[in-house]
């Protein structure tokens, strides 16, 4: 199971990755392998306003559909189109190519309520 340095999780599998007033969001590979295959994304819309723990996004696979929660506050600055048109994408490269949402963020310091990759790694072991 893949989880890279510089990240944060949630324990529902979101990764958020913070650059400036910007955070990255999408969901994990722990979270993508056990939906299996995905087939659609219902993405959030762009100027959408989230917070943190709420829902964001849901994605439908093969096995189920999921609700996908905001790692962070903010306000939605853009969403992966891409995955209209390629939502395997989430399976082949969670972390890059397969991110959700661009969140200008509202909040910096809910970093706090957030796993570092040895807690999330240690969260997944114990499941």
């Amino acid at each position: 199971m893949n989880i890279p340095d510089g990240l944060y999780f949630t324990k529902e599998h979101e990764w958020v990755k913070i650059e400036g007033a910007t955070a990255t969001a999408g969901i994990t590979d722990y979270a993508q392998h056990a939906l299996g295959d995905v087939t659609f994304v219902e993405l959030p819309k762009k100027g959408q306003g989230v917070k943190q723990f709420q829902l964001m996004a849901t994605i439908e696979s093969v096995k189920a559909a999921s609700d996908i929660y905001a790692p962070v506050s903010g306000m939605i600055a853009e969403a992966n189109d891409t995955l209209n048109a390629d939502p395997g994408l989430v399976n082949q490269d969670c972390y890059a190519k397969g991110w959700i949402a661009k969140i200008n963020l509202a909040d910096p310091q809910e970093t706090k309520n957030l796993l570092d990759p040895a807690a999330y790694k240690a969260y997944v072991e114990g499941l």
